[in-house]
């Protein structure tokens, strides 16, 4: 969360003329309604029976930049499913990082409690070791323009 995978998504997937999907978008636009919503009337569970869904549907896609939500390691057969394919990169960035990345975002449903910093801090706990066991690559966002990143992963697909 707040570690760039929209943004830097869009751009990977804009300099390889291939086609790109954020799962987070995808689950908004089939319910027609945005996540803070689903989490609130259907809970976390629901969001990620859904997010489970999406993925399962997008990773058939071919020449397709696909960015997950932050939350869909936590799934195991999330993670069998992303094991298995080309390249998986994960892109990582330290704790203050993310917090300032996210800290006007009101539309983060997991970031809406009085300490978010603490809250990044266990998402990243639970989460970073469930990252490093799916990725084929792990790229540093910290500090860096999403242009330069992109430009290490594009180097990573060639070299793939």
């Amino acid at each position: 969360m707040g570690a760039g995978k929209s943004t830097i998504g869009r751009m990977l997937a804009n300099r390889l003329s291939w086609s790109f999907v954020d799962t987070d978008a995808l689950i908004e636009e089939r319910t027609g309604a945005d996540i803070p919503w689903i989490f609130d009337v259907e809970g976390e569970e629901g969001f990620r029976a859904r997010e489970s869904a999406v993925l399962n549907d997008v990773l058939d896609y071919e020449n397709t930049v696909i960015a997950t939500g932050g939350g869909i390691v936590m799934k195991q057969k999330n993670r069998d499913a992303l094991k298995g394919q080309a390249l998986v990169v994960y892109l990582s960035a330290g704790i203050d990082q993310l917090l300032e990345r996210t800290s006007k975002d009101k539309k983060r449903p997991l970031l809406q409690v009085d300490d978010p910093k603490s809250k990044i801090e266990e998402l990243y706990r639970l989460r970073d070791p469930l990252y490093r066991e799916v990725a084929t690559s792990i790229v540093t966002t910290d500090n860096r323009s999403p242009r330069n990143v992109v430009a290490e992963i594009a180097t990573l697909l060639s070299n793939h």
